[in-house]
Order: structure tokens, then C-alpha cells, then sequence
């Protein structure tokens, strides 16, 4: 039985994954941490990890950006496996995560859905093919009014993959409303849009010359993101230090 800490447990996602866990064989919450420490389900919850008395195999986050760095040390002082799963991370905070791989087990990934991964490979091999033949890409992700950080994580690491398929040879552009230019052939543009509660649309365009191709994932639920990530966790208990994504997971 694998024994997880739930970093974040008392926000909509914690919450999610608290349900899904019961439901879920080879898993066990023991743990929360949470700045509002309440207890809602039947395992103790802690404002703090140094305040947490109880072991655990693996940690799962889902709380904010603004606790990760403290997150990482704790992680790595430990020798802690931890599923990253906040996304809105500064650069400086993703070279932190590649550093701390280096001395524990960490899985990060924008996205944690097997929907939304197969995608990824979907558009990389779509890429090569119609990129070349002069097709324009563009990306638009759709969230609800509570979604801080913008573009989506999901939408930049599809933008991500599509770039590693193609040399890197794409950069991504946010706003067209500051300037008059003809669109740069080598570019992504990424559009965001937030309202009403909207789980997560990701649409990728492929548009040519008098036609379109378009990718979508739509989620319907939050418990597409809280099963994956249960199954990161189970995958990446024992691990040895290093960098891993879903696609690990997946195969």
C-alpha cells in the first residue's frame, strides 16, 4: 500500500483526489497539508510539513505556485518522491524542479489526464507533417473565472510539444494587440480564455491554405486530473531521483 501525503488537500483538487483515493486500490492518504488545516475527511491535516508527524511514500501537490519552492527543499531534504501538479510555475521555479530531480524522485506535468497526453503525441506527429507543408499553429485554451494563471500550463506544454517536434525552431506569441505585423510563419500564438466553469478546452490549430485542421480535449470533470495523478503517485513511489512525466506513467 502506497502511503501519500495530499499537499492542498482542503482545495477543490485535494478534495477531488481525496474522494477518488478511497475509491482507488494500492492507495492510502494518511496526510494533509493545507494552510487552512480543517479537517474534512478522515485522515489528519497539518498547516505545515514540518508539522507532519506522519510517514508517507509520496507526495501529491495541488495547492499554488507560491508554495512550491518551499515544497521542492522540503522534498528534497527528505528524499521525498513528490507529484508536482501546481501549474503557473516562474522559470526560476521550473530550473528549481529540474535541480531538485537530481537528489529525489519528482513527476511534474502540466496536465495529468491520459486525454490530454495522448494528445500531445497526436499534435507532435501532426506537426511534422502539416507545419512543413505551411500550415500556421495556433493554440486557444478555454478555463473557469477562478483560474489564476494564464495561458494554461496544458496549453504551453502542448506548444512545448509541438516545438521539441519540430527543432525548436517556433516561438510563442500572447498578444497581437500591441502591434501591427504580419504573423510570423515560425510562431504559435497562444489565446486564453476564463469564465463561467469551464474545467478545460484546449484546442490546437493547424490552419493552411483553404483549410483547417483542429485538435480538441475538452474536460468534463475534475476527476480526470485527480485519477492521474493517483496514478503518478503509485508509479512514482520507490523511483530513484530524476525527472519524470506523464508519459512515463502512460508508456
Amino acid at each position: 500500500m502506497v502511503k501519500m501525503i495530499m499537499h492542498g488537500c482542503n482545495g477543490a483538487m485535494g478534495r477531488t483526489i481525496t474522494g477518488l483515493a478511497k475509491e482507488m486500490d494500492g492507495i492510502e492518504i494518511v496526510a494533509g497539508i493545507d494552510v487552512n488545516p480543517v479537517v474534512l475527511s478522515d485522515y489528519p491535516v497539518f498547516a505545515s510539513l514540518e508539522e507532519c508527524n506522519v510517514e508517507a511514500d509520496v507526495i501529491v501537490d495541488f495547492a499554488s505556485a507560491k508554495a512550491v519552492d518551499h515544497l521542492l527543499d522540503y522534498c528534497v531534504a527528505h528524499k521525498m518522491p513528490l507529484v508536482l501538479c501546481t501549474t503557473g510555475l516562474s522559470a526560476e521555479q521550473i530550473e528549481k524542479v529540474k535541480e531538485s530531480s537530481k537528489q529525489t524522485a519528482i513527476l511534474r506535468s502540466a496536465n495529468m489526464s491520459l486525454g490530454i497526453n495522448t494528445l500531445m503525441k497526436l499534435v507532435q506527429d501532426a506537426a511534422k507533417v502539416l507545419a512543413n507543408a505551411g500550415f500556421d499553429i495556433e493554440i486557444v485554451e478555454k478555463h473557469h473565472n477562478k483560474k489564476l494563471d494564464a495561458p494554461s500550463g496544458t496549453a504551453l506544454a502542448l506548444a512545448d510539444s509541438i516545438n521539441e517536434a519540430m527543432a525548436n525552431q517556433y516561438h510563442y506569441k500572447y498578444d497581437r494587440s500591441q502591434e501591427r505585423v504580419r504573423r510570423d510563419e515560425k510562431e504559435i500564438g497562444i489565446s486564453s480564455v476564463r469564465g463561467g466553469t469551464i474545467v478545460g478546452d484546449h484546442d490546437v490549430i493547424f490552419a493552411g491554405t483553404d483549410e483547417v485542421i483542429t485538435f480538441s480535449h475538452t474536460a468534463y470533470s475534475k476527476a480526470i486530473f485527480g485519477k492521474g495523478a493517483l496514478q503518478a503517485a503509485l508509479f512514482l513511489a520507490g523511483k530513484e531521483p530524476g525527472l519524470y512525466d506523464m508519459q512515463d506513467v502512460i508508456g
